[in-house]
C-alpha cells in the first residue's frame, strides 16, 4: 500500500491530492468489508466484531456502499 501510495503522488507532482485519505477508504474500505462478511457468511455482527466497529456502524457502511443496507 505504501509504495501505490508513493507512486500516486509522485505522479501528481507539485499538484495537491486533495481528499488522498477518503480515496483511499473509498478504494479499501468496501472489498475489506465484503471479504470479512463472505467469511463470516453474511453474519453483521461477527463480522463487525472482527473489523472492530459496532453492527450499527457496519450496516451504515453497507448502505453507504451499496444502498441497502446487506
Amino acid at each position: 500500500m505504501r509504495i501505490a501510495t508513493e507512486r500516486y503522488l509522485r505522479a501528481l507532482g507539485e499538484e495537491p491530492p486533495g481528499d488522498l485519505y477518503r480515496l483511499l477508504l473509498a478504494e479499501v474500505e468496501p472489498p475489506l468489508i465484503e471479504a470479512v462478511l463472505r467469511h463470516y457468511r453474511g453474519n453483521q455482527t461477527r463480522a463487525a466484531q472482527a473489523l472492530g466497529i459496532s453492527r450499527v456502524t457496519l450496516r451504515k457502511k453497507l448502505k453507504q456502499f451499496n444502498g441497502d443496507g446487506r
